[in-house]
């Protein structure tokens, strides 16, 4: 393995900033999510536990509490099986649940998950030169 010393600038800069950018556009994405498709995602799960017991409180809390609820329904929809043992969401619903909306909320996971290896990655870089 190389340095990341020895790369060129422009490439250790573009390499190491990147997962900066892709944090910022996972930033959007959440809002994104948050301000048009929350009210769509919380009728598709309106007999799920958590969100019978969260969604509202999350909801009064203003952006930042829409983005952990947007972060919390991801996991569920994409990750179901844990969530369905522990009883806070219902195998129907998470069956019936619009495809749409899981596309996006897959593609934001997906968006989190790059950039916190990518991120890994770079630290490793920076670390072990």
């Amino acid at each position: 393995m190389t340095s990341i010393d020895t790369w060129p600038l422009w490439m250790a800069i573009v390499f190491a900033g990147g997962p900066i950018l892709l944090g910022c556009v996972g930033i959007a994405l959440c809002v994104y999510l948050s301000r048009r498709h929350l009210d769509a995602i919380v009728d598709a799960l309106k007999n799920s536990r958590y969100l019978y017991i969260w969604a509202q409180g999350w909801r009064r809390q203003g952006w930042i509490g829409e983005c952990v609820l947007i972060n919390r329904v991801a996991g569920m929809v994409v990750w179901p099986q844990y969530y369905i043992r522990c009883g806070d969401v219902d195998p129907l619903e998470i069956r019936r649940f619009p495809s749409h909306l899981k596309k996006l909320l897959t593609a934001y996971v997906v968006t989190v998950v790059v950039t916190i290896v990518w991120m890994f990655i770079v630290y490793l870089l920076v670390k072990f030169k």
